[in-house]
Formats: structure tokens, C-alpha cells, sequence
């Protein structure tokens, strides 16, 4: 195998022999019951929220992004799930605090449990990896900057959403019915 691949693999491997896997039926069921789930991230951790957000349609869920311009104002029984890896990016703790006063549910998915995002979250996702800072304490990773976070941000929500198609018993056909046709 590729030295730079079993680098990568080996360092997943790390961040996830220290996720509580509980955290996955944690998420699984908070998405069960909000009329509609909002996701919000920057940068590639952004991306990583999009990902999410596209999975959740395919499975069948009222889902958003923020800051896309068909996005409706979010309401007291929703859900926004906020990715930081820092828990710190401004405009995300900016957010997460705006829905908190407007009555939503917010989950926090960072790598920094005591950050200002977490504080502001009602449920953490604590995913134990590397930052684009390094701070004493992070699992330590040859990859630039956050790749080390997002790379397990995503496989965290593809875990998420392996979870939730089988509580719905929901085969690939339900989820090919919800792709995108105009391809």
C-alpha cells in the first residue's frame, strides 16, 4: 500500500479507537424527531457538513444548508448541527448561538469539547483529531491543517447515516429515488 495512504488510514484509526461509539446512536436518534435539520460548517469542514446534508435527503429527512439561498429560516423544533474542528470559527459560533436564542437544538461536532461552540451546543460530538492548530492535547497528524477532523467528520456521519438506513430498513433503491435525475 501507498506510504501517504497507510499514513492517513493509520491516523483515522487513531481518532476513532477514541470516539464514543454511542455518539453515532446519540446522533442517529436526535435526527428522528426535528421537523427540519440544518447543517453548518466552513471550509472543507463545511463540505463535510454538505456531504452530510446531501446523505440525510437521500434517506429521506427535511434537511438545509446555511447560507445557501433557498435556505428558510430555521424555527423552535428544528435541528443545526454546527461543525467546527476548533469549536471557535466565528460565523458557525455566531450561528449556533442565534438558533440557541430562537429555540433550536443545536449539536456541536468539534474536536475541542470545552470550546465555545461545545458550550453552546446541547449535545457535543467530541471527534479527537488534529486541528489546523495543533493545540497541546490534539492527536498529532502529518496531514495539513484540519484534514486529519474532516476526513473523520465524514466518515462519523457516513457511520451516522449507515445507522439511520438500517433502523429505516431503507435499501439503496429508497435513496437512488431521492438522487438527483438531471445529471
Amino acid at each position: 500500500m501507498n506510504r501517504e495512504i497507510e499514513v492517513i488510514l493509520n491516523e483515522i484509526q487513531t481518532v476513532f479507537s477514541k470516539i464514543d461509539g454511542e455518539q453515532v446512536e446519540k446522533l442517529a436518534d436526535m435526527l428522528a424527531s426535528p421537523k427540519s435539520i440544518f447543517v453548518l460548517g466552513e471550509g472543507r469542514s463545511g463540505l463535510m457538513a454538505k456531504s452530510f446534508a446531501m446523505r440525510l435527503m437521500h434517506l429521506g429527512f427535511h434537511v438545509f444548508v446555511v447560507g445557501e439561498t433557498i435556505t428558510p429560516s430555521i424555527q423552535p423544533g428544528d435541528l443545526l448541527i454546527a461543525v467546527s474542528g476548533s469549536g471557535t470559527t466565528s460565523n458557525v459560533v455566531q450561528a449556533a448561538e442565534k438558533a440557541k436564542k430562537n429555540g433550536v437544538s443545536v449539536v456541536g461536532v468539534t474536536s475541542d469539547p470545552s470550546s465555545r461552540l461545545a458550550e453552546t451546543s446541547d449535545s457535543v460530538v467530541h471527534i479527537p483529531s488534529a486541528t489546523k492548530y495543533r493545540r497541546p492535547g490534539e492527536i498529532e497528524s502529518r496531514q495539513p491543517l484540519s484534514s486529519l477532523f474532516d476526513q473523520s467528520v465524514h466518515l462519523f456521519f457516513d457511520a451516522v447515516c449507515l445507522k439511520i438506513a438500517g433502523q429505516q430498513k431503507s435499501g439503496d433503491e429508497a435513496a437512488l429515488s431521492r438522487h438527483s435525475n438531471l445529471e
